[in-house]
């Protein structure tokens, strides 16, 4: 089954009971601002079908029109499924799409087509800047960034940009005090030093022994969500994964000091032309339940069936693969519903083989994503779990009694909303090599903002960002001059988005929470309006993200984690000189150029107002290169005549209302809302209206605009509430969650496909 087509039934059995407006369509969330962050730190191109055209301003007769409609009285939320259909949305999306971000699809499909490494790199750099300037999203954050304290030393997990890997715990080392602030500076400093030789772990141990620390085989740490699957090769949630790595081990893992090692593969090769890699499984690892108990061996046929159930889960992995491994796209696609023609085979029982469509330089990088998780056949069936395109998982993944561990821990207590306990699994194949033997998630929902730092001095979890309230009364009781340190970046990008084409107006989960106040009509406006370019990039330059960003990191540190690209701007660099096109100008970017400086090349060449690679620094990050109240006003002005033929008034007495949902029940988000309201209102002089639309709970926010799988569900005009990390070593692995026709993960958050 196509999952285009899946998507469109789900679509049309939803349709009964969708809130939608008449009209004329390794995600991840934000951590609760108290959770620790670490000490250290293929392309499915469905929409050729469609001509891929530039957004223009010029309006035409395809362009939606309010002249001479009667505004609707009706709340938004009261319009129903029979104002729309599934062929329209279809229709809608498509069109959209390429008004949208036509430029940057044809723009990022020469990259995909480029002759070298570098070459591809420097397009993808360029499609970037005009994902970027299409103002469908504004990069918000990442990670970390943030003042914490912790028992965790720094070199606990890969620092590596990619994977799941920096999110398992099992070999942490943690301590049973809170590590002082020197103490973390130098054992960073010993990690920059000794990274690549193999020895820091053991140095680590004798520096923290030396200052009189004491070493537990336990580590607790505050969560703010639980899994909505157990199942780690149906989910692309960070929410989920961050769970279930600890339950399976990979072909291989990055080590702390980020050079990947082997783990259930012991050895592998690579065949000259790079389309087969051959990888030799350990012998004698054992898949438990979750009682510990022995259910089969691992073998080479179970990353073949982790394989398969991953393509027919279609839980937003699939697309990872396609175009990478041989026959993934046909299969996926439902042109062959035969898994032998795929490149993945099991040549013996410890013999694993992929082939690939093509060279895939990055391919090694993706192995740490759960999308190469392995899955016990045998156990699968016989929790009823069958294979096929729509197939029943049967029970599997239902809960942590009904899916089989491989990996150092199983879970042997989960209790909703308060705690998930794992224990070492006694029969893992490293168990004498594992630190932490007890790993406790404890659940922390937000709402009482000096709860989880109370609880890290207590020791019922080891460790905690400090946020605004937080920093002041550390600052009171002398952890903070003793113990704060300042945590690093990440590669996660987290983003505020546009709904260009907005359906739901309250939360398809529960029709009653998160409910809009707008009429159809204003509805309608708002939407006509987040469709035009200029409109979009107005909102955008109008938010003064620092302020925004001071809500959850203080005033000191605004700046620190701020992000202006989408993709790091230093995530990949040029390794041989190459000359592209930029405009007409054959421009030479040298080697070693990075990404981000290619970027801001092509946005200035465009004469786009926007800052997001800083020469001096060498990053894209620790800077606000997006608030620009002048350029905001221009394009506003540009905006307010571009729709005026469309019957669209922008005024202070007619304002485009927007809707954004946030987490009322935590004071720190409830006052960035605030100063997002507060910043666009001001700059843009009360011509566009911020209308804060309260989620008493975390789930609340999430279902509005984190947990919707398609875009006619997300419950906004704009939000805040996603992001995206890296599954491997390359650009695409950002840029293709913005395809079109269901084949980009994050492009649902703008409300089409």
């Amino acid at each position: 089954m196509k999952k285009y087509n899946r998507v469109i039934a789900l679509l049309a059995a939803t349709s009964m009971t969708a809130t939608l407006m008449a009209g004329c369509g390794k995600t991840e969330a934000p951590a609760q601002t108290d959770t620790p962050a670490q000490t250290t730190e293929s392309t499915d191109t469905a929409a050729t079908e469609a001509t891929v055209a530039e957004e223009t301003t010029e309006v035409d007769s395809n362009l939606p029109s309010l002249v001479g409609v009667e505004p609707d009285t009706r709340l938004a939320s009261e319009a129903y499924s029979e104002l729309w259909d599934v062929d329209s949305y279809q229709t809608e999306s498509s069109e959209l799409y390429n008004r949208a971000l036509g430029e940057y699809y044809e723009t990022y499909q020469k990259a995909l087509e480029a002759d070298n490494l570098s070459e591809r790199y420097a397009l993808q750099a360029v499609a970037e800047a005009k994902l970027l300037e299409s103002g469908v999203f504004i990069p918000l954050s990442t990670r970390g960034g943030n003042y914490a304290i912790t028992r965790m030393a720094p070199g606990s997990v890969t620092t590596t940009l990619w994977g799941n890997d920096d999110e398992r715990w099992h070999n942490a080392l943690i301590t049973t005090e809170l590590i002082a602030s020197e103490d973390i500076q130098a054992l960073r400093d010993m990690l920059k030093e000794l990274r690549g030789t193999g020895t820091y772990v053991e140095k680590a141990k004798e520096y923290l022994a030396d200052k009189g620390y004491t070493l537990k085989d336990s580590y607790n740490y505050p969560s703010s969500s639980d899994p909505v699957t157990w199942d780690v090769l149906a989910t692309s949630r960070q929410a989920d994964s961050r769970i279930l790595i600890q339950l399976y081990d990979g072909l291989t893992e990055y080590d702390v000091e980020n050079v990947q090692q082997p783990a259930l593969a012991e050895s592998w090769e690579v065949s000259d032309d790079g389309l087969t890699y051959t990888f030799h499984i350990r012998e004698g690892v054992k898949w438990v339940d979750a009682q510990g108990r022995e259910v089969a061996d691992l073998t080479a046929d179970d990353f073949v069936a982790g394989m398969q159930h991953m393509m027919d889960a279609m839980g937003g992995l699939e697309y990872l693969v396609q175009g990478v491994i041989k026959g993934a796209d046909a299969y996926i696609n439902g042109e062959t519903t035969d898994f032998a023609e795929v490149g993945v085979k099991a040549v013996d029982d410890y013999t694993l083989e992929y082939t690939l469509e093509q060279k895939t330089p990055y391919f090694m990088t993706m192995l740490s994503y759960g999308v190469f998780a392995p899955l016990s056949r045998s156990y699968y069936e016989g929790q009823g779990g069958q294979f096929g395109q729509g197939a029943s998982a049967g029970q599997y993944g239902t809960d942590k009694d009904h899916i089989a561990y491989c990996g150092p821990f199983i879970i042997t207590s989960f209790t909703e909303k308060n705690s998930i306990v794992f224990k070492a699994n006694p029969l893992y194949w490293n168990k004498d090599n594992q630190e932490i033997k007890t790993l406790t998630y404890v659940f922390e929902d937000g709402t009482d903002v000096t709860k989880t730092y109370n609880d890290t001095l207590a020791g019922t979890v080891d460790g905690c960002g400090l946020n605004t309230s937080t920093i002041e009364s550390a600052k009171a009781d002398g952890t903070f001059d003793k113990y704060k340190y300042t945590s690093n970046t990440d590669a996660t990008t987290f983003n505020g988005f546009l709904n260009i084409n907005r359906k739901s107006f309250a939360n398809s989960n529960d029709a009653t929470v998160a409910v809009s106040e707008k009429t159809v009509y204003e509805g309608q406006r708002t939407t006509i309006a987040m469709q035009n370019q200029n409109f979009r990039l107005a909102v955008c330059s109008a938010l003064d993200r620092a302020a925004y960003n001071a809500q959850t990191q203080g005033e000191d540190l605004k700046l620190m984690s701020l992000r202006n690209s989408y993709v790091p701007g230093n995530f990949v660099s040029l390794e041989e000189d190459v000359t592209i096109d930029i405009n007409g100008t054959a421009t030479t970017f040298p080697a070693g150029t990075y990404n981000g400086e290619i970027t801001q090349a092509q946005i200035d060449a465009d004469g786009v107002s926007l800052k997001v690679w800083d020469a001096d620094t060498q990053s894209s990050d620790g800077f606000d290169g997006w608030y620009n109240p002048t350029a905001a006003k221009e394009n506003l002005a540009k905006a307010t005549e571009e729709l005026a033929a469309q019957g669209v008034e922008i005024s202070k007495e007619n304002p485009i209302q927007i809707d954004l949902p946030y987490f009322a029940g935590s004071e720190v988000y409830t006052n960035r809302a605030n100063a997002f309201k507060q910043s666009l209102e001001t700059v843009l002089d009360g011509a566009v209206v911020i209308n804060l639309v309260k989620c008493e709970s975390a789930d609340d926010w999430y279902y509005a605009a984190y947990y919707p799988e398609t875009g006619y569900e997300f419950n906004c005009d704009m939000c805040d509430v996603s992001g995206w990390g890296p599954d491997y070593g390359d650009p695409q692995t950002y840029l293709d969650t913005m395809l079109p026709d269901y084949a980009g993960y994050m492009v649902k958050s703008i409300g089409i496909f």
